[in-house]
């Protein structure tokens, strides 16, 4: 299996002097590149925090995260913001469009900051605008387009950089169930042509779309079931079910 994110025995705790929170308890995930993972769990289970280190937005308290073969436990802060420039695409519940500027200068932004050239910048954000179908609105500002359209904008944003992994965080909260529908399918449609895609979702519905299915509570990971007939439960010694404490995979 050609592993783009391997984790192992991960912990997260968050100590204020008053309080000592175990947020992640010795998580263990691989990742095959190409996969589609939907990431589920109730509020507090350790989810997001996990999203959060996958995105190398923060740091394990312990274990080891390998992204792409490379350590990313022994980066420092400037050395995981390049990382994060390089080898990750984002996409947000909330788009984070800068209101003053044109839907091509939004995509053009990780180019910026990776200093490409203007030209290689509008061509390759235009290139992405195309990818998700937004070639005809490049010099509209958000404000003039809908919500589905900020987040296709949004997508294309997270690809123009050619990442290694697209991470999600609950991409479709701000959109109505129709527009849902498409931003799904054209996550699916940047699966198929290759794209690892890693989104958190509480929505059953949304996370069908994904061919993996991957279940936290208090902190741990107790369910791991691939999805569309693909392949059987995930076994890490015990079946899924008695991970979940008797919890069946279609319960997730």
């Amino acid at each position: 299996m050609d592993e783009v994110v391997r984790i192992s025995a991960v912990t997260r705790i968050y100590d204020t002097g008053e309080q000592r929170v175990e947020a992640l308890r010795g998580v263990s995930l691989s990742v095959a590149r190409g996969e589609f993972i939907a990431i589920m769990g109730a509020s507090g289970s350790g989810k997001s925090t996990c999203m959060n280190i996958l995105g190398c937005l923060d740091v394990a308290t312990g274990g080891e995260y390998l992204l792409d073969g490379v350590d990313v436990s022994q980066m420092n802060k400037a050395e995981l913001a390049t990382l994060r420039n390089r080898k990750l695409g984002f996409v947000f519940q909330v788009f984070n469009l800068l209101p003053r500027t044109t839907a091509r200068d939004n995509v053009e932004l990780p180019l910026v900051y990776a200093k490409f050239h203007a030209k290689d910048r509008k061509r390759l954000a235009l290139e992405a605008l195309a990818r998700v179908g937004l070639s005809d609105r490049a010099n509209h500002y958000p404000n003039q387009l809908s919500g589905g359209q900020q987040q296709r904008v949004a997508i294309a944003r997270a690809l123009v950089n050619s990442p290694t992994i697209i991470l999600a965080d609950e991409p479709t909260g701000n959109l109505d169930s129709r527009t849902s529908e498409e931003v799904m399918a054209l996550f699916q449609e940047l699966n198929d042509q290759g794209i690892t895609i890693i989104m958190v979702t509480h929505e059953p519905d949304i996370a069908a779309h994904a061919r993996r299915r991957v279940l936290f509570r208090d902190g741990l990971i107790v369910g791991d079931e691939a999805t569309s007939g693909r392949d059987a439960i995930t076994d890490r010694g015990c079946s899924a079910s008695e991970r979940a404490g008797g919890q069946s995979p279609q319960d997730f």
